[in-house]
């Protein structure tokens, strides 16, 4: 690998192989060395060992080093700028480049000879360490969110009735221990492994559990058509919401580090099963990270269905459709920043009340007042005089604005 460094993507980040010098100068030359990290190219020991196919291999490893990138907006244009091409490995692109010349840009070269990139067992190894280390830094975005909302999610868990979601707090620790095992020993060993692996399945009941929480809520706001009862229901969904959610940002967490630790444990123990392992455990993320979107769009699609109905009879609730509104884009934000760390996008707008004045000029919002004034008169002729005052009201409005005055 004189002279060369090599790319390799697997979608989620980029790594760079190559002399420990020309590495960093690649990455400095890209404005992007700040934001790499080590591959940790050790972790392939028991790979390198595992047949002699691979020693030309290991020995290149051993006189190199490797740097990783998570893919963002800012690192994406290698992909394109290298051309790197699709692999045999699933999922797996790839470039060879080499050093910069006198015009000071690294020059795409053919395939060489000994190259990391013609060993498959040595691109899946090295695809299986990117994988880690995209979970790790989700994990590191995770704790960053969580830190910023300040809730204390193993509080939030230990404060429920369920026994069984207290026990995430231990779940947590049992797997936090593990993961500084494999960080100083560079292996998972198998007292390690079997405490963590008893552990899994606390994790996916509390997910469970915080996204039937959430499911819950989104049923409570299609339950009624009240305004009242709306805006009561938004606004005690507003401190819910972000505690939900912190705890489904734990779960996916420590989901993450378990994922981690797979991988290093089939690297250790079962190599060749090293990149089905990897996909599998990409499409499980993949359908995690979908399931908790979908409750979570249902969850807004309920809240905006609210915000719709408030709306639309605004002159007779301008109190509870203002606090509707305003708690609906307080969750809007609350789960903004939940999406931040897993990489989701948001398109979501805040919503915006509607003004009395603006309101007292729609001939539907006069309808409805009116329709909900006669119900009501139906019921007591002293709630007559509401529906009264309401139009009397809607006049004074627009006096008022006729003028320029402000509510």
């Amino acid at each position: 690998m004189d002279n060369q460094i090599q790319l390799i993507s697997d979608g989620d980040g980029i790594a760079v192989i190559g002399n420990p010098t020309d590495v960093k100068r690649f990455f400095a030359s890209e404005g992007l060395l700040s934001l790499s990290k080590d591959l940790v190219l050790r972790r392939l020991g028991p790979l390198l060992r595992a047949g002699a196919g691979v020693a030309q291999a290991g020995s290149e490893i051993a006189a190199n080093s490797g740097r990783w990138l998570k893919l963002t907006e800012e690192s994406a244009h290698l992909y394109k700028k290298y051309g790197l091409m699709e692999s045999k490995t699933p999922g797996i692109s790839y470039a060879m480049v080499g050093k910069p010349g006198s015009i000071e840009s690294w020059l795409q070269v053919s395939e060489g000879p000994g190259s990391l990139l013609t060993n498959p067992t040595i691109l899946a190894g090295a695809a299986g360490i990117m994988a880690q280390l995209a979970r790790q830094h989700e994990m590191n975005e995770i704790k960053s969110y969580l830190a910023r909302i300040d809730k204390k999610v193993d509080d939030v868990l230990h404060a429920q009735k369920d026994t069984e979601l207290g026990k995430v707090f231990g779940a947590g620790q049992d797997i936090g221990s593990a993961m500084t095992v494999l960080e100083r020993e560079g292996q998972v060993d198998d007292d390690t492994w079997s405490t963590v692996q008893a552990r899994t399945h606390t994790i996916t009941d509390a997910l469970g559990w915080a996204l039937g929480r959430l499911d819950a809520l989104a049923k409570r706001a299609e339950s009624t058509t009240k305004i009242g009862d709306l805006a009561k229901i938004t606004k005690e969904a507003e401190s819910q919401v972000q505690e939900l959610l912190a705890v489904v940002a734990r779960c996916f967490e420590l989901q993450d580090a378990l994922d981690v630790l797979r991988l290093q444990r089939v690297l250790d123990k079962s190599p060749d099963k090293l990149d089905g392992r990897r996909l599998a455990l990409k499409d499980d993320r993949q359908e995690r990270r979908e399931l908790i979107s979908q409750k979570i769009e249902c969850l807004m699609a309920r809240m905006d269905a609210a915000a719709g109905t408030a709306n639309s009879n605004v002159l007779l609730h301008l109190p509870a459709h203002r606090s509707l509104v305003g708690s609906i884009n307080h969750v809007g934000i609350t789960v903004d920043d939940f999406h931040r760390p897993l990489g989701i996008e948001s398109g979501r707008h805040p919503l915006e009340a509607t003004r009395w004045w603006d309101a007292a000029r729609d001939p539907m919002q006069l309808k409805n007042a009116a329709a909900e004034a006669g119900r009501k008169a139906a019921v007591g002729a002293s709630v007559v005089v509401v529906g009264a005052a309401g139009v009397w009201a809607s006049r004074v409005a627009l006096a008022r604005e006729e003028r320029g005055e402000e509510e």
